[in-house]
Order: C-alpha cells, then sequence, then structure tokens
C-alpha cells in the first residue's frame, strides 16, 4: 500500500514557474552526476565556505538516510525513512527548499544492516520527467516528476548479504532504459526496465559476484557504448541493448564498493578490499558470522536464505563448513579472487578476455579506500581514504603527483569527493567538508564543519552545493543571503 502526503499549492505553483524557466540549469541526475563523474562542467563559482549557519540558502529536516541528493530541471529529489517507520522520495524546488511533493511507501518487515548504511540509502535517478530508486523491500519504483504519483513499481528479489551490510544500490538511465546493478550474496544480476512500463527488456545473472555496490557506468570506445560494471575480480563490458557481455577484465579484487570513473574511453578503479590476495571469503565470513568463535559455520550462523548454499558446500554433510568448504559454498569457483589494495587505468571496448590487452596501467597502492569512490579531475585520479590521506595521480601513467598527504580532516569517508569550478569537495563522515584547490600540489582553502554526519556524497549544480547530512537536506552558494 502507498501513502502519499498532499501536494502543496504553494509547491506546484513554485514548481509551474520553475518548469517553464530553468531549461539551461544544469543537472546532477544521479549518483555522482552525470555518468557518475563526481563532476560539475558547467559551475564555475561553487561556495568555498559554508557552515551550518554560513552561506545557507537553504536547509530542510528529514527523516535518516544515506541517498545522494540529484538535481534536474531545477528540482531537488531525496529520499528518508520517516519517524513512522515508512519510505519517502521527496521533491524540493532547488532555489527555495519549497516542498513540492512527498510520496510515501510502507516498508513491511526491514532486514538487517549494518551502520553506517541506512535503509534509505538508493540515490535516485532522474531524467527530468520520472524519478526512478530503489528499496530493499519495494523493488525499483517510478514516480512523476512533477507531482510524485507512483508510474510502476517492478518487484525485485530482496537482496542479502552474508556480512549483512544491506542494500545500497543505485540506478542509472541509459536512453529508454533503467539500468540497475545489484551484487548481493545470494543471486546477482544487472537488469535493465523500460522506463514508460517497468517492464523488463532483459536480466542478465551475476553468478560470479560476492556483495558489492558499484553503479554502472557508460564507456564509449570505437564508436560501441558499453555498461561498465566492476564487482568481485572483474570488470565487465555489456551490450545496453541485450545485456550481454562483450568483455571481462580479470583484475579486480573480492569485495567492490566503489564506482569506476571514466574519461573518454578509459575506466579508472580504485579498490581496496580487506586483507592481501590470499584473504578469500571464508576468512572474513569466519570474523563476521562465527558467533562462538570454534574456526567453523554452522547453519544456525546464517540466514534460512543461505542454507542451500551451505549445503552444496558441505562436502562431507558434517553439518559444519570448514576450510575450503566455506569458499566452495559462496564463492565462484573460477573468481577466488582475495584483497589488497589497487588502482587501475582500462581501456574500454573489446571482446572477450581483455585482462591482459585492455589493462593501460596498474599499481599496488596504500592509496585507495574500501568505499570513497576515485575523482578523475585535470588530468589527475584523487583519491581519499580514513584518516584523511589523499593521494594523487597522473591520469595518462600513473605516476605519482602526492601520495599520504593529509587533508587536516582525521576520520572515515564514505561520501566520494566531487568537483567544480577547478575545486575538489572532500565530504568526511564527521560533517566537515575540506574544499582544495584543483592542481599539482595539495593545497587547502577551507574546511567547513556541517555539524552532522555526512555518508551521501554531495551535488552541485547552477554554483550550489547540495550536501545531505543523516537527518537534513542543506543548499550552500557563495555569499548567500
Amino acid at each position: 500500500m502507498r501513502w502519499t502526503t498532499a501536494v502543496h499549492l504553494a509547491g506546484l505553483i513554485l514548481y509551474g514557474f520553475a518548469a517553464e524557466t530553468p531549461s539551461d540549469a544544469e543537472d546532477w541526475p544521479q549518483f555522482r552526476g552525470p555518468n557518475a563523474s563526481g563532476i560539475s562542467a558547467e559551475s564555475m563559482n561553487p561556495p568555498v565556505t559554508f557552515s551550518a549557519d554560513e552561506n545557507v540558502v537553504w536547509s530542510v529536516e528529514l527523516g535518516k538516510g544515506v541517498a545522494c541528493p540529484i538535481v534536474v530541471d531545477g528540482c531537488v529529489y531525496e529520499t528518508e525513512l520517516t519517524d513512522e517507520g515508512r519510505f519517502a522520495v521527496l521533491g524540493f524546488d532547488a532555489d527555495t527548499g519549497e516542498q513540492l511533493w512527498k510520496t510515501e511507501f510502507e516498508t513491511g518487515e526491514l532486514p538487517e544492516i549494518t551502520p553506517p548504511n541506512e535503509h534509505a540509502s538508493s540515490t535516485p535517478a532522474s531524467d527530468g520527467e520520472t524519478v526512478f530508486v530503489h528499496f530493499s523491500t519495494i523493488g525499483l519504483i517510478a514516480l512523476d516528476a512533477k507531482d510524485g504519483t507512483e508510474r510502476w513499481r517492478h518487484l525485485l528479489p530482496m537482496p542479502f548479504y552474508l556480512m549483512g551490510w544491506g542494500a545500497a544500490n543505485s540506478p542509472i538511465i541509459y536512453e529508454d532504459m533503467v539500468i540497475f546493478n545489484l551484487d548481493d550474496d545470494l543471486n546477482p544480476y544487472l537488469i535493465a526496465l523500460d522506463k514508460q512500463t517497468g517492464s523488463i527488456r532483459w536480466q542478465t545473472p551475476r553468478p560470479d559476484m560476492l556483495g558489492g555496490y558499484s553503479v554502472p557506468v557508460l564507456c564509449t570506445a570505437d564508436g560501441r557504448t558499453d555498461v561498465v560494471v566492476a564487482g568481485s575480480g572483474k570488470l565487465k563490458g555489456y551490450d545496453p541493448e541485450t545485456g550481454e557481455e562483450r568483455w571481462t577484465c580479470n583484475s579486480l579484487l573480492r569485495t567492490i564498493m566503489t564506482t569506476p570513473v571514466v574519461v573518454d574511453d578509459h575506466i579508472y578503479l580504485s579498490v581496496q578490499s580487506f586483507g592481501d590476495t590470499s584473504r578469500v571469503l571464508k576468512y572474513a565470513l569466519l570474523q563476521w558470522r562465527d558467533t562462538n568463535q570454534d574456526g567453523k559455520l554452522e547453519k544456525s550462523e546464517l540466514e534460512a536464505v543461505f542454507h542451500e548454499k551451505f549445503d552444496n558446500g558441505d562436502a562431507d554433510q558434517d553439518g559444519f563448513l570448514v576450510e575450503d568448504e566455506i569458499d566452495a559454498a559462496f564463492q565462484s569457483p573460477d573468481n577466488m579472487v582475495g584483497g589488497g589494495n589497487i588502482i587501475q587505468s582500462i581501456r574500454g571496448g573489446g571482446s572477450g578476455d581483455v585482462t591482459e590487452s585492455a589493462m593501460v596501467w596498474n599499481l599496488d597502492s596504500k592509496a585507495p579506500s574500501d568505499i570513497s569512490s576515485p575523482l578523475a579531475y585535470d588530468g589527475r585520479l584523487f583519491l581519499v581514504k580514513k584518516g584523511g590521506i589523499s593521494a594523487a595521480f597522473d591520469l595518462t601513467d600513473g605516476s605519482t603527483i602526492w601520495e599520504k598527504q593529509r587533508i587536516r580532516n582525521f576520520g572515515n569517508y564514505y561520501a566520494s569527493p566531487i568537483a567544480g569550478g577547478g575545486k575538489i569537495y572532500v565530504p568526511g563522515e564527521n560533517g566537515r567538508i575540506v574544499v582544495l584547490e584543483a592542481g599539482p600540489e595539495l593545497e587547502l582553502l577551507a574546511t567547513n564543519d556541517i555539524g552532522e554526519s555526512i555518508i551521501a556524497t554531495p551535488a552541485i549544480a547552477d554554483n550550489r552545493l547540495y550536501v545531505r547530512t543523516l537527518n537534513k537536506l542543506y543548499c550552500f552558494a557563495e555569499e548567500a543571503p
């Protein structure tokens, strides 16, 4: 059952005015903006200094959530879990913060989730006509961008994670399709739905994947566009019209939570997966799920949905999984990859196994973060990780520009850096956003304290910075009233 609040008349009036005028407004239409790049190409003067009390254009209170804000046709879209335990999608006027609409859904019983993740975690995507978003117990939802009316919903299998992380996957839009990747530990898949009707155009299983959160990106090489998805051990390119796998680069690690970035026909990745190359899944499972710490897994330590996989891996049928039985149960036999740290440049396109032919450069570096995605900007690949440690590498050859330099904001980094107007914005979980000058040296411009946890990656549009904290949405601008 769907619950919908009344649409504010004043909001509709404001929307009607905005809808006639923002044809030249800048869009940030999905996770990390255009093609998940994290870059605003049009904003030349986004704010440098701001706080909860300075250069605030507007702010609104929200229920808990970690979805990133998106901006399309002069509107900002966000999600929340309300105090009543319902999932809500909201539309706001980007200039004024006026709430245009709010559409709520009953969630049913919510699955296990591990902080700092929250149930309202999927970043919406919009083409200006429809807003698309995922919720674990509901599936993919399509809402009218103007008034929040539900257009369709497509029920998808509930995702399950061996480590209880919870869902946090986000859709993208390609031509007349909504494309959504969901790598969980039970039945991973990549799916494309008709954006008008919600009907399946194609669905491609990804059985060799483990739970991960990489958002699909688009890469055009030699005149052909591929949907590119990073997952356990493999970067794969798919035909966007059919979902057929075109190529695979078998160079990644066990757990993939970051999203690649694309510059021309090159794909850049930064991945940290806990442990070294020999640390396959069994070590993580024994650490997270072996509750009595006896060095083996039994069924009672896992959710019921994983019991069939458990039985398949229990070679001697003694009711326990030990040593290689653990990996045989849950990790693909042809994809027994471990952990480590990598930074790679891979050329898009090709066919079949391109592991050797597509690799441009590959760094075994301690720089990558396990969650914060890289930023390719101004000829450099910028990275930040726990402790506020940053690094930058030349996009062409991977040579080090700087490494292990602190940005003077200690803490965790779950949101990803973004850029606009020659500046790099680095949001920390502690609520501080560091602003850097984009250049060959690390130059700190400002450290701005918002005062509340930041897990969601901000958005930049029309020289404004939109920041979603755990319980609030801010709009900042230089010299705001």
